[in-house]
């Protein structure tokens, strides 16, 4: 049963993901993207509650259940930062990421096929492994928000102004602004994850998914850093957030 939830928050996530791009191409923006995405929001819940109550602990046991748990923030955090500031057009460039990630969830092996219930969990364990999940989602919207960016930018460019997709797309100002919130909030749930992971009882290989966390968080602080002291023009902000995320992509794959 969880499986179906995956599937079918999966099929949602493509369907407004196709139904934006058809609607910008039309020149025109399509509100039903958010309600796609909500749908795909609430089987990903259905996902993550069905396997929790298998493993009697937080979901995030095993490659699938993090990818989809990470699926699943980023879907959160784009629902609250995208209608909020007016950023429709953000669900379109989201969908396609949540595809890749609740896609790669679904290929064989990668989502234990029979969970065994945890005994004795520890909290901080816990709380590590969530916060972490969630902080990655706020910085993968962030990379989302620096993609369009970089995308505006070059429409602005090649002096395409009258194309659909420069047409849909948000102020430049509205998306720097929600670019950098994200990437703050992503620091201040990532820095309570590592917090939680030097409480928390730690193996050998515990000790290295720390230590890359701990590196990634140092990469975000230094360009947080660099940007309220010397300042960022936007496509370098847009490029960093985009690259640091990709960057701790592949530090994590192989730790």
């Amino acid at each position: 049963m969880d499986r179906w939830f995956l599937i079918a928050s999966t099929l949602l996530a493509t369907i407004g993901g196709v139904w934006g791009m058809i609607s910008v191409h039309r020149g025109h923006r399509s509100h039903w993207t958010v309600m796609w995405m909500t749908a795909t929001f609430l089987c990903q819940i259905g996902f993550l509650a069905a396997r929790g109550e298998m493993r009697a602990a937080c979901p995030l046991m095993d490659r699938g259940e993090i990818l989809t748990f990470l699926a699943w923030s980023l879907t959160l955090f784009y629902l609250l930062i995208g209608p909020a500031y007016r950023i429709s057009l953000l669900g379109v460039f989201t969908a396609p990421v949540v595809v890749i990630f609740q896609g790669m969830a679904l290929i064989p092996g990668t989502l234990t096929a029979h969970p065994i219930k945890l005994a004795g969990g520890n909290p901080w364990h816990e709380t590590h492994s969530a916060m972490s999940v969630l902080a990655y989602g706020a910085l993968a919207l962030a990379a989302v928000a620096g993609v369009m960016f970089l995308v505006l930018d070059k429409q602005l460019k090649d002096h395409h102004l009258k194309s659909g997709l420069f047409r849909n797309l948000p102020p430049v100002r509205e998306l720097l602004v929600s670019l950098e919130r994200l990437l703050w909030l992503g620091g201040v749930l990532l820095t309570v994850g590592i917090v939680a992971g030097f409480l928390m009882p730690r193996t050998q290989s515990a000790w290295g998914h720390l230590i890359a966390a701990v590196a990634v968080w140092l990469g975000y602080g230094v360009l947080l850093a660099v940007k309220q002291v010397r300042g960022l023009t936007g496509r370098r902000l847009s490029l960093s957030a985009v690259g640091l995320f990709v960057l701790s992509l592949v530090v994590f794959a192989f730790v």
